[in-house]
């Protein structure tokens, strides 16, 4: 991560620097007025570097106007959280899907919190429902810093994990819907069945390429010497494992509940491409309902346990500001200096042999750098009457705002919330997702629309 910082900020400043020395500022024109009127005099126009210096300086603010605005959103769903967990639900649904999750993540205890985070993170995701899974992947990313015997390395679950959550299985694009049915598109809930194909390819090849990567980053020793617990320690640790539920313990459902509960799932395809837009509205609050509800069956003080949860919500969003505003940073200058357009240039006159065409390039190069960044070009191609957004290039712009993650955000918040330096194989296999969902959109695009 170090190096890929330093390049980003090294290339941006190295093109912004070029076009320094070889602007020209144009002449400034005063503007018309009569005999008593006074002229017009517009503001000289920003030189490259100023612009570059501006986008940083807009950037840095923005990160934190960004992390503050995370606030209220992780306070709430970290609050459910706590009254899930104490009631029970995470136990209840890593046991429901234990025979995959402990294939997938071996080193992670079935009955152990973080697979509850794990699944409440992806099934947020599957959802569209990307400011509740933050909570939820921030949580997980803090339980497994619990099972990292080297402080500071990810580990394979912590790498395998990030990688499923950039690519992310999407049932429900939310956003993307709502955002093409305000650019009135015919068929707003059409990018579905297309963010739910590129979004599978993609998710198959993080997993599989995780799984191979970390064959090759060996975990390095830790920067602080291994405790060795003691007697008295190892008496304690038993205590707390006593506390476990004891469901928990008793290990997973019969291999038929978990085979019907994906059914299940699987059943929801067809019916959230039939009935996405009107399914979406009910998701958030039937959420909240669903989670307090579950907590009053179980006999959960909800209020109280959701307040204590809603406290970790504000500490967080304080915690990853300065990795946002080391990667928003960035990415801001890397698109001020002028260095992505010099990428989309003759980039575009390849890719639109292949079904990208170079109106949609900048989202494919953006997606994995910047949300926000991504949704404006999302939104302006949407939007531009010559494209529009029921045409080849705005479902292929639509399908991949809905079927990739912001990769660099992902690992700067969630690696920022446990404070991990060396993220071994962890980007490699995100941005290896990144390619296969770019690609699975780019053919399915083409088959159903080009």
């Amino acid at each position: 991560m170090n190096g890929i910082f330093f390049a980003i900020v090294l290339l941006a400043f190295g093109v912004a620097a070029f076009r320094q020395i070889t602007w020209q500022a144009p002449p400034i024109v005063p503007g018309a007025g009569g005999a008593e009127a006074q002229p017009v005099i517009p503001a000289p126009p920003e030189s490259p570097m100023e612009a570059l210096g501006i986008a940083m300086v807009d950037a840095a603010a923005g990160s934190v106007t960004l992390a503050l605005g995370l606030v209220g959103v992780m306070a709430l769903f970290l609050g459910l959280m706590k009254v899930a967990e104490a009631g029970g639900l995470l136990v209840i649904i890593a046991k429901t899907v234990r025979p995959l999750m402990v294939r997938l993540f071996p080193d992670v205890p079935a009955d152990h919190p973080a697979m509850g985070a794990i699944i409440l993170n992806m099934s947020a995701n599957a959802l569209g429902l990307g400011n509740a899974a933050t909570p939820f992947g921030i949580r997980a990313m803090q339980e497994l810093d619990k099972l990292n015997q080297a402080k500071g390395t990810a580990t394979n679950a912590m790498a395998l994990f990030l990688a499923i959550n950039t690519s992310s299985v999407t049932l429900l694009p939310t956003g993307v819907i709502a955002l093409r049915a305000a650019a009135d598109s015919n068929d707003p809930a059409g990018i579905v069945p297309t963010t739910l194909f590129a979004t599978i390819c993609s998710t198959t090849i993080a997993i599989i390429s995780a799984k191979l990567l970390q064959r090759f980053w060996t975990t390095p020793a830790s920067d602080a010497a291994v405790e060795i617990p003691s007697p008295q320690t190892e008496r304690e640790n038993e205590g707390d494992a006593e506390t476990l539920p004891q469901e928990g313990a008793a290990g997973a459902y019969p291999t038929w509940v978990s085979v019907l509960v994906l059914c299940g799932v699987v059943a929801l395809v067809p019916l959230t491409i039939y009935h996405g837009k009107a399914i979406a509205p009910w998701i958030i609050p039937g959420l909240m309902v669903t989670l307090l509800g579950f907590g009053v069956l179980k006999r959960v003080a909800v209020y109280e346990v959701f307040v204590e949860g809603a406290k970790d919500g504000f500490q967080v969003a304080l915690r990853i500001i300065p990795y946002l505003v080391a990667i928003l940073v960035a990415v801001g200058m890397f698109r001020a200096s002028g260095a992505l357009e010099l990428l989309v240039q003759p980039l575009g006159a390849v890719t639109n042999h292949f079904g990208l065409p170079a109106e949609a390039l900048p989202m494919a190069l953006l997606r994995p750098l910047s949300g926000s960044g991504a949704y404006g070009v999302l939104a302006s191609i949407i939007n531009d009457p010559n494209i529009g957004p029921d045409s080849y290039t705005g479902y292929l712009v639509s399908t991949f705002q809905g079927s990739t993650e912001t990769t660099f955000y992902v690992l700067a918040v969630y690696f920022g919330a446990v404070q991990i330096r060396r993220i071994r194989h962890t980007l490699a296999a995100a941005l290896t997702a990144d390619v296969a969902g770019i690609a699975a959109a780019v053919v399915i695009c083409l088959v159903l629309f080009g």
